[in-house]
């Protein structure tokens, strides 16, 4: 007899206002986001941006982190890659892929960064942060340890003919990041940084406002068995756009924002994103929170999504060490407590030995680098096995 698959245990937020999540990515709250009541002072938003957001699912910070930090996330993009900016030629050089999925992430853009000081300096930036505390109305948050994007035109090696197209599900140009098909669907927050200004040709977020806004009217009136995921709509009725972002500007969007990346049709030019969120602490989730700072500590490849794969050539670990953490960025990883401010597993007890992590690792690092890449080999093929044509449809996907 057929077993029914366990309901996953829902822990709550260390937040006042009551959110409950199984995973850290989608969450249950008694009011949707989009209705919610502000509770706090609004810290960075206005109230304009802030009745946008609610109206059509999206809001733009300009200058969340200066052009200058833009800039150096940019440049470290590139470097990271072995590509040359200067030199278009570079950036079509294919490498050996592990898997189809690991094919896909490279023409998508993906790029297999996620603890450089760069990233976690735009992470634990104040103003990035109370953004996202403006719109989950708590400021007890984790920031998604997530990567990075640089998508030049899509052509050659980089072609999005390459990928075999589908009649349902997910859609890079258009999707849901959460089943809308369901009577109370969670709630999910997800955020890009630009790393430099966009222009139309250069394609990159797109989505469908108005769609958010009228979606409760418009479901109501869709056949049984339509595709959760993917919407099907008039986009004459309900036109797609694409926000104008310029370099330090932070887009943050609703899960129910029907949203995808269009392809970059430009000559020479790239679209560069750092891709940034916010979700409330789940501080009792033990194992969550301990794999979240061992994954900071140890400069390991993140396991909270099945597409991110660590970079196949030069894993993190054996290029750099962990980054300096501010007081906030402790917190949003997790590290110390929103509550208490005592350490992970430590109970304040053992804060020295995150002082030294950087020694620490260097040394571990010169010993065991042998071992190292073959554990990072041995963990990335076996990743990109189980989630081959998965696409990053959840948190490292379109966006």
């Amino acid at each position: 007899m057929h077993q029914p698959t366990p309901t996953p245990y829902l822990h709550r937020a260390a937040s006042e206002r009551p959110y409950f999540s199984a995973d850290g990515e989608t969450y249950l709250a008694p009011t949707p986001l989009r209705d919610l009541e502000k509770t706090r002072p609004l810290r960075v938003l206005s109230e304009a941006d802030f009745a946008f957001w609610q109206t059509y699912g999206y809001v733009v910070v300009r200058e969340a982190i200066t052009p200058g930090e833009a800039k150096e996330l940019l440049d470290f993009t590139w470097d990271f890659q072995g590509l040359d900016p200067d030199r278009p030629d570079t950036w079509y050089a294919e490498p050996e892929f592990r898997s189809e999925l690991d094919q896909h992430l490279f023409i998508y853009g993906f790029v297999e960064a996620y603890h450089h000081q760069l990233l976690w300096n735009s992470r634990q930036s104040e103003r990035v942060h109370g953004a996202f505390a403006d719109v989950w109305d708590c400021e007890e948050l984790w920031v998604t340890l997530d990567r990075l994007n640089l998508n030049p035109p899509n052509r050659h090696t980089r072609s999005r003919s390459l990928i075999d197209p589908t009649d349902e599900g997910f859609d890079i140009e258009l999707h849901w990041d959460v089943d809308s098909t369901l009577a109370v669907p969670p709630q999910r927050v997800q955020g890009i940084l630009a790393l430099n200004d966009t222009q139309p040709e250069l394609g990159g977020f797109q989505c469908d406002p108005e769609l958010f806004r009228r979606f409760d009217q418009w479901r109501t009136a869709q056949p049984a068995g339509r595709d959760p995921i993917r919407p099907a709509v008039d986009r004459a009725e309900f036109p797609v756009v694409r926000p104008d972002l310029q370099a330090g500007d932070l887009l943050i969007f609703n899960g129910l924002l029907a949203h995808g990346v269009a392809p970059n049709v430009s000559d020479s030019g790239v679209r560069a994103v750092q891709y940034l969120s916010m979700m409330p602490a789940l501080e009792e989730h033990t194992a969550l929170r301990t794999s979240r700072v061992e994954s900071w500590r140890t400069l390991s490849t993140p396991d909270w999504n099945g597409t991110l794969l660590g970079d196949a050539r030069r894993p993190e670990a054996l290029r750099y060490g962990p980054a300096e953490l501010t007081g906030l960025g402790r917190r949003l990883l997790g590290l110390d407590s929103w509550k208490t401010g005592e350490a992970e597993g430590t109970q304040g007890a053992d804060k020295a030995e995150a002082t030294d992590k950087a020694e620490v690792t260097d040394k571990a690092e010169v010993t065991d680098k042998a071992e190292v890449t073959d554990k990072a080999e041995a963990t990335d093929k076996a990743e990109a096995t189980d989630k081959a044509g998965e696409t990053g449809e959840t948190g490292g996907g379109a966006r």
